[in-house]
């Protein structure tokens, strides 16, 4: 299947990621909850730290929902660490060094900046049920209403 085909319904391709505070986060450890998978440009950037922030204060409230958070960037860990430690981040930040979670996902793309070309992540949130299934897709995510997003449609996932 090619990774842009994704849609809502469709089974959320499996991934297994390092991840902030020693973790590990991986489809089959989230099966039976569930949680938001979100992509992120690069750590401690202006956009990706507000829609970090954002999510990180909506946490009691997605919590109360039992939903859970795992953001997911192409950077290694330790500025994933630097990051999460600098803004107080608790839920788990994931390294995709490899883009390979972000190609299945279809987030891995051709971005022009300035007339230059260039392969980037493309921030995009899936929600997924507790069955491992994708509920809610937003793409290219507008970072200041996301966190309200993504808790009106958690109220329909659990």
């Amino acid at each position: 299947m090619s990774s842009t085909e994704l849609a809502e319904g469709d089974a959320a391709p499996d991934f297994t990621m390092p991840a902030s505070g020693g973790r590990s986060v991986s489809l089959k450890a989230m099966r039976g909850r569930p949680f938001l998978l979100y992509f992120y440009p690069k750590a401690d950037t202006p956009g990706c730290t507000k829609q970090a922030c954002a999510l990180q204060e909506a946490l009691p409230q997605l919590g109360r929902l039992k939903l859970d958070v795992i953001g997911v960037s192409k950077d290694k860990m330790p500025p994933i660490e630097k990051f999460a430690a600098k803004y107080n981040l608790t839920f788990p930040l994931a390294s995709d060094a490899t883009t390979g979670v972000a190609e299945a996902y279809g987030v891995w793309v051709e971005k022009s900046m300035y007339g230059r070309k260039y392969m980037g992540m493309e921030r995009t949130s899936f929600l997924i049920d507790s069955a491992g299934r994708i509920a809610r897709i937003w793409r290219k995510v507008k970072v200041a209403e996301h966190a309200g997003d993504v808790l009106a449609a958690a109220k329909s996932v659990t």
